[in-house]
């Protein structure tokens, strides 16, 4: 053989290796996902449990709000207490905040309008000033469009133990019609599922800004808030701060139901893509493995290998990677959904498809053009994390209400 055929050969057996690695990955976080969501940890719930200060940044509203933030007005939790933080005086959010806030009056809930700015980092700046008057040893990020059930809370305080400095939900959707929230939740229980999922049980940093529980001794002891703000990818430096003071981070058994009332196909793919490209500044290795660890690049390039090394059919091998792939998928989002999927079969297949074609297509895109455009700014992230803001306005910073 020739030199160029000995490296031939130990790039097909380095890629028949990263394709059986691959597969391990999917069956490790089936069976972690069904070991990990299907735990109770409320049944011995003790009789003291710490307060949490719970962390609400709203920008604009959503028609699914009010519902998604009456939730948390109704969680079976003895001490807690609900922050609203909104950067706008004349957003139309403060008015659904306050009339919840008169709806429920015995809930310890404040309003604060008006962003302090301490980086490029608008959640951040938006969130300062509800962190800086939490009262409580605990404190939860929550998104706006995330919808709790009543003992959600409970779930993860539960998981909080001596050793623990975080507690995430992972990301999912919740029950609703239209293909578009298919796609999304087909998306979230089987690509983004899979790698949650594994590396959470690996004890790697995977982590999402969604619905997070910290020890904000940590991150105080990290620089506080404030620190976080040059990032962009606030969560990902978030934990890892949690990480790297010696403690450790656990997933909750129940997902973060996102329930977003206005969503599309175009704004979906484009969030897919904000997240690959801070996911290629922030942890630089996912750059050069993510695009061929998709079904259909690492079945093309499967089918060549096997090929290769073992003559067998091209056509054959990539059909059936592609149904064997698409089988182990089906089952991860069935325990990821706890339940009957909410859509047929073939719809299951029609949103995968589409999920697995588009994909690559937006990782593309990512590398194209790696500015990052969220809520009409523009943000380039430097390697490491640390965000510039484009043409930032001038910064200002208004009193709280």
């Amino acid at each position: 053989m020739e030199p160029a055929d000995y490296v031939f050969l130990v790039l097909c057996i380095v890629l028949l290796i990263g394709f059986c690695v691959n597969f391990l990955i999917h069956i490790l976080s089936i069976i972690y996902g069904k070991w990990k969501l299907s735990q109770k940890r409320t049944v011995d719930v003790p009789e003291e449990l710490p307060g949490i200060s719970i962390i609400k940044p709203l920008v604009g509203v959503d028609p699914n709000l009010f519902d998604n933030l009456e939730t948390y007005f109704n969680l079976k939790y003895p001490q807690l207490e609900i922050l609203f933080c909104i950067q706008d005086e004349l957003d139309s959010v403060i008015m659904i905040a306050q009339s919840l806030v008169l709806k429920y009056p015995k809930v310890d809930a404040k309003i604060f309008i008006g962003k302090k700015n301490v980086g490029v980092n608008p959640k951040i700046n938006n969130m300062i000033q509800g962190y800086e008057a939490a009262k409580y040893d605990l404190f939860l990020i929550s998104d706006s469009s995330i919808k709790m059930k009543e003992d959600t809370l409970l779930d993860m305080v539960m998981h909080m133990t001596d050793k623990v400095g975080l507690v995430q939900q992972m990301p999912f959707v919740t029950d609703r019609p239209g293909f578009v929230s298919h796609l999304e939740k087909i998306f979230f229980g089987t690509q983004h599922g899979k790698m949650y999922l594994t590396a959470n049980c690996l004890g790697l940093n995977c982590a999402s800004g969604m619905s997070t529980l910290f020890r904000k001794e940590i991150i105080e002891s990290a620089g506080g808030l404030a620190h976080f703000g040059k990032y962009l990818a606030e969560d990902y430096l978030l934990a890892q701060a949690v990480l790297d003071s010696g403690y450790s981070i656990q997933l909750c058994s129940q997902s973060a139901l996102q329930n977003s009332g206005s969503t599309s196909i175009t704004s979906f793919h484009e969030r897919l893509v904000r997240w690959t490209k801070l996911r290629n500044a922030t942890v630089i290795t996912t750059m050069f493995f993510e695009p061929i660890y998709q079904c259909v690049a690492q079945g093309v390039l499967m089918a060549f290998v096997v090929e290769f090394l073992f003559s067998w059919s091209p056509l054959v091998f990539f059909l059936v990677h592609v149904l064997v792939w698409f089988l182990l998928d089906y089952i991860l989002m069935c325990v990821i959904q706890q339940g009957p999927l909410p859509f047929s079969k073939f719809e299951f297949l029609v949103g995968w498809l589409m999920n697995e074609l588009s994909y690559p297509v937006l990782i593309l895109r990512a590398y194209w053009d790696p500015v990052i455009t969220w809520r009409s700014r523009r943000y380039r992230i430097r390697w490491g994390g640390i965000t510039s803001e484009i043409n930032a306005p001038p910064s200002s910073l208004k009193l709280t209400a």
